[in-house]
């Protein structure tokens, strides 16, 4: 099978794409595919023609666009078949704001929580100090920050790059994070982050060597591991995802938990979760390739059987 295996791209998060294609890359040539690489720019020149050529795709984009739904709808156009959610998933979780929303309107548990922009952020604020301030649109932990009083949210605003004019700022949680992955309907083991570089998993903690200490699965009370599943799966559902996503978690000092986002595209790169949390499930990384691609195959035997 010839594979299109789009990476790069524009966004903060270039370069965890273009790492984690490399060893998406390794494994799909170890499994006996053609690969056929494309660095996206920011026309889309020649998507369109290379996804002819092929007959599935790999997405490995995160942020925007590759998230977002964009180049699910080029894909679609194409008529070629990929991994992952489709627009309408993608365009719901990669907004932070409008995923609470979601989270909420189905009784989910999810952290107070607030949107502001860059123009009318003064008067919006509403919650008490500390609280966790973040673009409400991209990953990789880029623009995260705990602010403590008046002069960090000012100095916050300041060094944060122009475009992430959307922000979501919500409560901060005193305890543990967890995330958890989903693949193919089933929740993956739970994983406990620490991280060590920082007070919180920030950019540093999830791709510099040694930058948290993971454990999965989590050792935590099986009750909590319980709840942190379905509520993955319950996540999954309601954003209206597919073959595979992760869903990110606090737990507090009493058990309560709490879901903060979730990701469509988890990385793959060798300090990534989701390959994590599948090994701890008896899937090697190429056996993890291997079932998303089976995914994205059967749904186009399926949608092509329908039609």
């Amino acid at each position: 099978m010839r594979v299109l295996l789009i990476a790069g791209g524009w966004s903060d998060e270039r370069q965890v794409s273009l790492n984690g294609a490399k060893q998406i890359n390794n494994a799909l040539k170890s499994l006996g595919h053609e690969v056929l690489f494309f660095d996206l720019t920011p026309d889309f020149t020649d998507l369109i023609e290379a996804a002819k050529k092929c007959d599935a795709a790999f997405i490995n984009l995160h942020g925007c666009p590759g998230e977002d739904g964009t180049i699910q709808a080029l894909l679609n156009d194409a008529g070629l078949p990929y991994q992952g959610s489709d627009i309408v998933g993608s365009c719901i979780a990669i907004n932070k704001n409008l995923s609470k929303q979601i989270y909420k309107n189905h009784g989910m548990p999810t952290p107070k929580w607030t949107m502001i922009t860059r123009t009318d952020r003064l008067p919006r604020i509403n919650l008490d100090y500390p609280y966790i301030a973040k673009p409400n649109y991209g990953g990789s932990s880029l623009g995260l920050s705990i602010i403590n009083n008046d002069q960090e949210y000012e100095n916050y605003f300041t060094a944060l790059p122009e475009h992430f004019n959307e922000v979501l700022c919500e409560a901060f949680i005193n305890g543990i994070e967890l995330t958890c992955a989903v693949l193919d309907n089933q929740a993956l083991p739970p994983i406990l982050i620490k991280p060590r570089k920082s007070t919180y998993f920030d950019y540093a903690s999830k791709y510099d060597h040694d930058g948290a200490h993971e454990i999965c699965p989590a050792p935590i009370d099986d009750v909590v591991s319980k709840k942190i599943c379905a509520l993955a799966l319950q996540a999954h559902e309601v954003l209206k995802l597919k073959h595979y996503s992760r869903t990110d978690f606090m737990c507090d000092k009493n058990g309560n938990i709490f879901i903060l986002e979730t990701n469509t595209l988890p990385g793959m790169t060798a300090t990534s979760l989701v390959p994590k949390a599948a090994l701890a499930a008896g899937l090697e990384f190429e056996d993890l390739i291997d079932r998303l691609l089976f995914l994205t195959i059967s749904d186009k035997n399926s949608n092509t059987k329908k039609t």
